[in-house]
């Protein structure tokens, strides 16, 4: 089963997630809000953020692997399918990039 995690939708920290893919869902989007480096005693958690300084075609790039790399160290459960950017012309002109992620869980492959 394929599962989203779309950041562009607001969400609610749950500390007591009823199934895995809620839990992974969630680790993800902490992974992918989190600067590197921010992180008390896990300072390797989270994404590179320099990233956001480069032209949008490159940033789109470098981001990608940035997320696949990041997520297939930090959070093993998930495996990566699928990456893409909500296409919003408001969100362009401001410079923001919203991620989209869609994965499996490794248990079910």
């Amino acid at each position: 089963m394929i599962y989203t995690v779309d950041m562009t939708q607001p969400t609610h920290i749950n500390f007591t997630p009823e199934t895995v893919e809620e839990e992974v869902s969630q680790n993800i989007r902490t992974i992918l809000t989190t600067p590197r480096g921010c992180a008390p005693l896990a300072r390797g958690i989270g994404l590179d953020y320099t990233i956001i300084d480069e032209p949008a075609s490159i940033a789109e790039s470098r981001l990608i692997a940035e997320v696949i790399t990041a997520i297939t160290e930090q959070e093993p459960r998930a495996s990566v399918s699928e990456i893409s950017f909500k296409d919003d012309i408001k969100d362009s002109l401001n410079g923001c990039l919203a991620v989209v992620v869609k994965y499996t869980l490794v248990e079910e492959e």
